[in-house]
């Protein structure tokens, strides 16, 4: 181990050396897997980052969380093992490369697809490692040893078998439907990866002529359409109207001649069509809309027959019928909106949008300005078009069975629980899972085609050769595999899944917990369940864990246009890792997204310094490392007392973090640590060491306060690994590193009289404190105190710990009896109240007037500031950061009330 131990701290300690040095001997001596072969086994893999990846505050928090719960279940003994990768990121490291080629001038036409891969290695080799890095900063303690990439041969192996198991069950297919098509990256996406934004647009009306003279009921020879998307009315192949619609049911089946092509296309009746909506006329183009898809098959226009009008960069092609004009055809989708509604104008089939000024004068524009609800591709950035197309579909629907009747049975646990009506709702109404993409980096799909479009799913070309027979020339599918489809076998294919005698999968699969953001629950964490029950016929894992997001301070969602990101290194570098884990682990309240605040951040490096403080006054009163798990033997009140909280300490972490309660976990050691141990404890025992240093007392308290100061090291180090490290071997020699000791067992009983004595001088300081400051009193000023009727524990404390009470509450003498008549102030401890004169001490009637005052002023604002947080227009109409201040000087002033009143019946 490193060489750390020294007789004499540093005044203070710095985060950025002690971090660097213990990860890297951690990491070197094989501390994250230690060998623990009869050990029960405790398992989570980390959603593996995209390979092109930088740490986010999102990472942050995720992975903190995750290392918490393995170092503490590493602490317990169990075999922990955290599966640590990264995903190959189909999409994105595809456009990271050709960036790079852009900008030399270079595209990827230029290669074959062979040699196009080879430089995405090449990438990967030089810049692939980024995230891995900053992994290691924030102290996460993977199993590096096998760390795992989605593109590895051995992953590779378990994709291409888990597609043609799923083909040759039926649960893979070919299918020409609708896709999310992005014409910038020229490949499906999925819904999931669809952002929809409010963009200001237009809606346009149009008149479409009814064919062969016919006429609606009221006389009109056309229908009017409405539509955002004129341009598609160039392969509209219907229109339809609500069956129930009687405005139209004499000219259901009939026909209207298009504009523009004069294709002839029927009049149709469909439940779509809502007659509430404008005219009740819906133009239909099912190979460019998801709902006029299904309209359309509904009406018997089967897939091949849709058509399709615009190419893979979304400009505009010849359709099947070819009655696109030749003018339209190779213009781009948004040049080809402007140009049909200019033919339409002019030809006479817009219906103006309308509107009047105050004196009534009418104002003709072409369409009604609206707030249009458009589908952008989250990576490519650009309008998603619905586009026609033969893709590979998994058949979602058949294998979210089981995992929806795991999750109502329980077998699988969901945290929080409230997450499971979603989960629900998503799986009961899932859709077909389009799995094929357009680009050359990922998993290419095992499928080869003969010339006369027969298709052969196998493990490799000789095996599809095998089926197609001799002679028959195949070509492989060009697409690859959506990049979900492989992280869904994460839990599994990481252990060496499909290889025969995997010991890791024996053991370690199923995995014991995943910890998740809500935002990937359908990307990622829905489909480990169906591959984990298709392909290995179990759970992948014990219970899901979702957290909430980590958003501005002001509650408003991260992204870099806001420019209110916050960089996890930056916070790293200022304040160290243990006070970002902190942080992170303390404000991480099921259910709730995390407010970042820098301050509390700070505060928690200030928690850090006040234990390296701590820890420098232990040694400096020769207080160093216990060499034993359990408990030392104690007679003095003091140490019996910390002996048991460290007990409590204990058993509420194991409580809290049973229940995946991390603010729970961290408040508990936050609090015994700062409050029972460095404000407590170690003034308790001061006294001690004033006298002889080898007196029985004195040895003792040395045991003990090393022993707790261990015990406070074990609890902490998941939470704050680098400082507990640094301090377990500055303490003294050892062993072992503290990232493989043993979680606290105290094994020992304390007098109950003795804690109650400690704990009710406690409250007679706190009480006493909070009095004098109340009042103004210094807060060293030495008061007399009278208590008349002392209970059992009041008694026996005065009498034995007199100089503890005047030490730390400041009370001297303390007198059994009636008090003195005269201008007095109660403090309580437990059930007792003293009484302490302040005849001479504070002016009474000034004070009375002074609190009188502040009481009033504080009322006032308190009823100001709940009428105007009460007012629904403040709360709409205010800026957030308004709203949020009159909140906390609301929170303020009631504090206030409630200080100030109990100031003044203090005085009586």
């Amino acid at each position: 181990m490193p060489d750390t131990i020294n007789p004499t701290l540093p005044t203070t300690f710095d985060p950025a050396e002690i971090e660097a040095r213990w990860y890297s001997h951690w990491e070197t001596n094989g501390c994250f897997r230690p060998e623990r072969p009869d050990a029960e086994a405790f398992t989570i893999v980390n959603p593996p980052p995209n390979v092109t990846g930088s740490l986010h505050i999102g990472h942050a928090l995720d992975n903190t969380l995750q290392d918490v719960v393995i170092r503490y279940e590493r602490l317990r003994g169990r075999d922990a093992l955290w599966v640590v990768g990264t995903d190959h990121a189909g999409i994105a490291t595809q456009m990271v490369v050709e960036r790079q080629m852009e900008a030399r001038g270079d595209k990827r036409s230029n290669y074959s697809r062979d040699d196009f891969i080879a430089k995405v290695w090449e990438w990967k080799a030089e810049s692939g490692g980024t995230i891995t890095n900053q992994l290691r900063r924030l102290g996460c303690s993977m199993d590096w040893s096998r760390e795992q990439f989605t593109m590895d041969p051995h992953f590779t192996r378990a994709v291409t078998k888990t597609f043609v198991d799923l083909y040759n069950d039926g649960l893979i297919y070919r299918d020409k439907r609708l896709v999310n098509w992005d014409p910038k990256l020229k490949t499906a996406i999925s819904d999931l990866e669809v952002e929809t934004r409010e963009i200001k647009g237009s809606f346009w009306r149009f008149r479409y002529p009814l064919a062969d003279g016919v006429l609606t009921a009221d006389g009109a020879d056309h229908l009017i359409v409405a539509t955002t998307r004129p341009e598609t009315m160039l392969a509209d192949m219907a229109v339809a109207v609500n069956p129930a619609d009687e405005r139209y049911a004499s000219v259901v089946g009939k026909h209207i001649v298009l504009p523009i092509t004069g294709r002839r296309i029927p009049i149709i009746a469909d439940e779509h069509a809502d007659p509430a909506l404008g005219s009740g006329c819906v133009k239909i183009t099912p190979g460019h809309d998801f709902n006029d898809f299904e309209v359309g098959k509904r009406a018997g226009i089967a897939a091949g027959e849709m058509l399709n009008m615009l190419d893979a960069d979304a400009a505009v092609v010849q359709v099947a019928d070819g009655l696109i004009p030749a003018e339209f055809v190779g213009m781009d989708r948004f040049d080809a909106r402007k140009a049909v509604v200019e033919r339409l104008k002019a030809k006479g089939f817009l219906v103006p949008h309308v509107t009047r000024d105050k004196d009534g004068e009418e104002t003709h524009h072409d369409a009604e300005p609206r707030v249009i609800q458009t589908p952008y591709g989250d990576r490519g950035g650009v309008v998603i078009e619905p586009w026609l197309t033969d893709q590979w579909y998994v058949n979602a629907g058949e294998l979210s069975k089981k995992p929806i009747e795991a999750v109502r049975s329980g077998e699988i646990g969901i945290v929080p629980k409230t997450w499971e009506k979603t989960f629900f709702n998503w799986m009961e109404n899932i859709q077909p899972w389009c799995v094929s993409r357009q680009l050359w980096w990922g998993h290419r799909i095992p499928a080869w085609f003969a010339d006369d479009g027969r298709c052969f799913v196998a493990e490799d070309e000789a095996a599809a050769q095998a089926l197609a027979g001799d002679g028959v020339t195949l070509r492989q599918d060009d697409d690859v595999l959506d990049t979900w489809f492989s992280s869904a076998l994460w839990p599994f294919a990481t252990l060496g899944w499909p290889d025969d005698g995997a010991p890791l999968l024996n053991k370690h699969f199923p995995n014991s917990l995943l910890i998740s953001g809500f935002d990937i629950l359908f990307f990622w964490d829905a489909r480990m369940m169906m591959m984990g029950y298709y392909t290995m016929g179990q759970k992948p894992w014990e219970t899901l864990y979702l957290h909430g997001l980590v958003r501005a301070a002001d509650g408003a969602k991260m992204s870099k246009s806001k420019g209110n990101v916050v960089d996890p290194l930056g916070l790293i570098d200022q304040y160290g890792a243990d006070a970002l884990r902190f942080f992170m682990a303390a404000m991480e309240s099921q259910g709730r997204d995390i407010k970042m605040d820098e301050r509390r951040v700070e505060g928690y490096r200030n928690f850090a310094t006040k234990l390296w403080n701590a820890a420098r006054f232990c040694q400096s009163n020769g207080i160093g490392a216990s060499a034993s798990v359990k408990a030392p033997q104690a007679r003095l009140a003091a140490n019996q007392w910390i002996i048991g909280e460290v007990a409590a300490c204990v058993t509420e972490i194991e409580r809290a973090m049973a229940d995946l309660r991390f603010d729970a976990a961290a408040n508990a050691i936050y609090q015994f640590t700062w409050s029972k141990f460095c404000d407590w404890y170690l003034e308790l025992i001061k006294p001690v060491f004033a006298g002889v240093a080898d007196s029985p007392p004195a040895v003792e308290t040395r045991a003990v306060a090393g022993w707790a100061l261990d015990q406070i090291l074990v609890m902490l180090h998941p939470f704050m690994p680098f400082i507990t490290e640094e301090l377990w071997h500055k303490l003294g020699e050892r062993p072992y590193e503290l990232i493989v000791a043993q979680w606290p067992k105290p094994e020992a009983e304390v007098s109950k009289e003795a804690t109650d004595a400690i704990d009710w001088v406690i409250d007679l300081t706190t009480s006493t404190r909070s009095a004098k400051n109340e009042l103004g009193i210094p807060p060293g000023a030495k008061l007399a105190a009278w208590l008349a009727s002392p209970s059992d524990v009041a008694a026996r404390t005065v009498e034995r710990s007199s100089a503890a009470i005047e030490r730390l509450a400041r009370l001297t003498p303390v007198t059994i009896g009636e008090p003195p008549a005269g201008p007095a102030m109660q403090v309580t401890a437990g059930e007792d109240v003293f009484v302490i004169p302040l005849e001479g001490i504070v002016d009474i009637t000034a004070e009375k007037a002074r609190l009188e005052k502040a009481l009033a002023t504080s009322q006032k604002e308190t009823k100001s500031l709940e009428g105007r947080l009460s007012n629904p227009a403040f709360a709409e109409k205010a800026k957030p950061e308004a709203v949020e201040k009159a909140r906390g000087d609301l929170a303020h002033h009631q504090g206030e009330v409630e200080r100030v009143t109990a100031a003044l019946a203090r005085l009586g």
